[in-house]
């Protein structure tokens, strides 16, 4: 990976592909390497950014806390040292929190936006189940089993039994480069402080909101919520999915992507 400064840190970054930029943002405590079962299909067709946010992987880790507007500022620093002046913006789980912050606080620097596994905040959001809110904010016990319970409440109904080498392969990226306790602590408060419920009407740039069918962390009823708020939406809904949708699904998630990038600005479809 490569490194540059934004907004007062550095970030670490890979790029791939060529053609118009598509900036991939990632969720709690995953950084860039998320996205690699869906990098190769969308570097097909587009430039893809992916990186490591503010306290996860190889970019710099400062003390909290954080916000999306903060972490908003570091993807558009990113843009600003690759001399990107807009992209298609994807963001994912805490990652969308993120995306929404810059398409409303820098419209123009955002062409197309999608909103993965996520939500406005505040109190009309629906919250994660009290078994994933448990799973996220109890850290106790052996890094391997705390690891394993997050792969198991982040995926759809028996995909871990189903699918071994990908927990064996998630667990071999995650225990060598682990997100410090006071970091991850930090990542979370973006979440519990986002609300961009009452200004998602200012959005107007396209938008695509994608959920998992089975996702247990972020319920996929926001998606509706979502799209009443945001003018030009569309949903999609991947089946047999839960919250890591690129992981499990990058082959559907890359090809909706892509179709959804496609797409003329005026041939928007319903919601």
């Amino acid at each position: 990976m490569q490194r540059v400064p934004s907004n007062g840190i550095s970030l670490a970054y890979e790029s791939h592909g060529s053609g118009h930029p598509l900036i991939l943002i990632g969720g709690l405590a995953y950084g860039a390497w998320v996205w690699h079962k869906v990098v190769p299909e969308l570097a097909k067709h587009v430039r893809v950014i992916a990186f490591d946010n503010r306290g996860a992987g190889e970019s710099d880790k400062p003390e909290g806390p954080y916000t999306a507007p903060m972490m908003a500022a570091d993807t558009l620093g990113l843009m600003d040292a690759l001399d990107i002046s807009s992209a298609y913006v994807l963001g994912i789980s805490m990652g969308g929190f993120i995306a929404q912050e810059i398409a409303l606080t820098q419209p123009q620097r955002v062409d197309k936006l999608i909103l993965a596994a996520t939500h406005y905040g505040g109190l009309d959001a629906i919250p994660p189940p009290p078994e994933a809110m448990q799973v996220m904010t109890d850290r106790s016990g052996d890094i391997t089993e705390l690891l394993l319970r997050g792969f198991r409440i982040s995926t759809a109904p028996n995909f871990p039994e189903q699918h071994p080498e990908i927990i064996q392969e998630l667990l071999e990226y995650r225990l060598p480069q682990p997100v410090p306790p006071a970091q991850y602590a930090a990542q979370v408060q973006v979440g519990l402080r986002h609300n961009a419920s009452e200004r998602l009407s200012q959005i107007q740039c396209p938008t695509l909101i994608v959920f998992g069918e089975h996702d247990n962390v972020v319920p996929k009823e926001n998606a509706q919520l979502l799209a009443k708020k945001i003018p030009h939406a569309e949903i999609k809904i991947l089946p047999n999915a839960g919250h890591l949708l690129p992981i499990e699904s990058p082959n559907v998630l890359g090809q909706m992507v892509i179709e959804f990038l496609k797409q003329e600005k005026g041939a928007k479809k319903g919601k």
